[in-house]
């Protein structure tokens, strides 16, 4: 692997940034959904949660932390950090400890795996936890994408549980796996 040596991850705020996040989203987000997952089922998605109105959301929240990985300027992939602990009943029985974070989303583009981004964004990921406090980061990934588990496993979570992923009305299961805070 090799780093590009003007790799930078930043936490973004600025609303402006709203119309390249979402255009990273675009790209990205297919490339993680399971085989089978229809390309109507995709784009639903993408225009219901990965929106430039939905990022414009996520860089004006306090409760959230847009971190965009860039090479030369350009953004080659993001994750967002959000701080307000687990809702959903499935994770909640798993990820016990509070306060928590969640990597709630991650993608890097394909021209950009293997060059350190996801690294660099998941160490920035977890320092974003750490500040607010958290004494654990858990994340959800689809249970039949290896690649991204394998990574997470690389970067120190575990397995704990399973939870409901859906996919404009279709169920997925993902795996929850957590990481304490060293």
């Amino acid at each position: 692997m090799t780093v590009p040596a003007d790799l930078i991850v930043t936490i973004d705020t600025d609303a402006e940034l709203a119309d390249d996040f979402a255009a990273v989203a675009a790209v990205t987000f297919p490339l993680a959904c399971p085989p089978g997952t229809t390309d109507a089922d995709t784009a639903e998605h993408i225009a219901r949660h990965l929106t430039a109105a939905r990022f414009r959301d996520h860089l004006a929240s306090p409760d959230h932390d847009v971190l965009g990985a860039r090479v030369d300027g350009a953004l080659v992939g993001y994750a967002l950090v959000d701080h307000t602990g687990p809702t959903d009943p499935e994770v909640c029985a798993v990820v016990t400890a509070s306060p928590v974070s969640e990597v709630s989303k991650m993608y890097v583009l394909p021209e950009a795996h293997g060059t350190g981004a996801s690294h660099a964004l998941m160490d920035r990921a977890l320092i974003s936890a750490r500040e607010r406090g958290s004494v654990a980061t858990w994340l959800g990934v689809s249970n039949v994408n290896l690649r991204a588990q394998r990574f997470y496993s690389k970067m120190g979570f575990t397995q704990v549980g399973h939870k409901s992923f859906w996919l404009n009305g279709d169920e997925q299961r993902d795996f929850v796996m957590l990481r304490p805070m060293d």
